[in-house]
């Protein structure tokens, strides 16, 4: 009988592999965004957003109260660096609040 190979892998390293071999990557980080925004900013916020976007390392957030809008822009760099420190990587480098 043939030895058979008993090589093990984490599901974690799986999971990242089947990513990246099907171009996934975009995909999982707009829902990264998504899930971190929410998790971030709280549920007083999540229910004032209507979208959150990544383009082009810039983080566009689309709110419906003006006066959350305002608010949220003397916090715009904290923002940034909460945001990046939670997803890992360095996704964004500013955030614009519509």
């Amino acid at each position: 009988m043939a030895k058979r190979e008993n090589d093990s892998f984490s599901v974690k390293n799986l999971m990242q592999f089947f990513i990246k071999e099907n171009n996934l990557t975009k995909g999982m980080q707009k829902i990264k965004i998504e899930e971190t925004w929410n998790k971030m900013m709280g549920p007083g916020v999540a229910t004032h957003t209507t979208s959150v976007k990544l383009q082009n390392k810039t983080l566009v957030v689309n709110l419906n109260s003006s006066v959350l809008r305002e608010e949220l822009s003397y916090g715009k760099d904290k923002i940034v660096k909460m945001m990046n420190e939670e997803i890992g990587d360095d996704l964004i480098s500013k955030v614009v609040l519509m």
